[in-house]
This record gives structure tokens, sequence and C-alpha cells, in this order.
């Protein structure tokens, strides 16, 4: 998994009726775009992770 700052990290719930969880990527802490990341989370919260394989990463969509 490969990451750059700007990307976001989507977390999927892990049981019924939980809903995905998103972050932005503020920093990659790792060798070549690899976790871990610092993440912040829509309310401000912010994290250090190490995806597992309910996590995949949304790369930013360069500007026109």
């Amino acid at each position: 998994m490969r990451a750059t700052k700007g990307d976001h990290l989507r977390v999927h719930g892990r049981t019924v009726g939980e809903h995905d969880r998103v972050a932005e990527i503020v920093e990659v802490m790792g060798h070549d775009g690899e976790p871990p990341f610092k993440v912040r989370f829509q309310d401000g919260h912010e994290a250090v992770m190490s995806p597992g394989p309910d996590s995949v990463v949304q790369h930013e969509e360069p500007a026109p």
C-alpha cells in the first residue's frame, strides 16, 4: 500500500451498520510511500496508522 500526502485513507466498517471512516493522509512516515501514515479524520482527530486489509488508499486527483 503506497500513498502520498493529500491522499485519503478509507477504513471499511467491520460490522453491519458500521460506516467507513475516511481520513486525509497528512504525512507518510514510511519509506517510499509505505505505512505508517499520519492521518487526520474529519472531526480533527489525528492518528498514526499502519492500515490493514480492511483499508484502501484513494489517491488525490491532480487539478486540471
